[in-house]
């Protein structure tokens, strides 16, 4: 099992709204090392920790997990999405997204400065230097602190 950090905007999907839909599928993301990670390296079962990003604060607000493997994202090909992608093709896709479903809502908000606070966790890759990767991943140890932090 490998783990994951992914980031969404709260106003756009939040962990509550995956709570409700129960599984979504992970569109949108337009960076090659972020669609690789979903099409090349997430599995069925592999445990997310559900990022709110551009919040106030932002931090991890709960738990996921990945329940489908990556399939070509169908936003490419829409022409009235903001995500649509007119060199992609159903024939050669570029764009990848898996299936997310909801796991647990943490307690309480593990913020972006609670990150930065602990010491163990100064090696995860949301903590990196101008890192803006919304898909990335986390150690197994480093996955087990943001969820103790979080109240599981």
């Amino acid at each position: 099992m490998k783990y994951w950090l992914m980031k969404s905007e709260p106003d756009v999907y939040s962990i509550d709204q995956l709570k409700k839909d129960k599984t979504t599928w992970w569109e949108g993301v337009r960076n090659y090392q972020a669609r690789n990670f979903m099409m090349k390296d997430m599995e069925v079962g592999d445990l997310v920790l559900f990022y709110h990003s551009n919040a106030e604060p932002p931090g991890v607000a709960g738990i996921a997990k990945i329940t489908h493997k990556a399939e070509p994202d169908k936003q490419q090909f829409d022409k009235k999405s903001e995500y649509y992608d007119a060199k992609a093709t159903k024939e050669k896709p570029i764009w990848f997204c898996t299936e997310v479903g909801f796991v647990e809502k943490f307690k309480e908000l593990v913020s972006l400065q609670d990150l930065r606070d602990n010491d163990k966790l100064q090696e995860m890759l949301v903590l990196a230097k101008g890192s803006r990767l919304s898909v990335q991943p986390v150690d197994k140890k480093h996955f087990e602190i943001v969820k103790k932090m979080g109240g599981l």
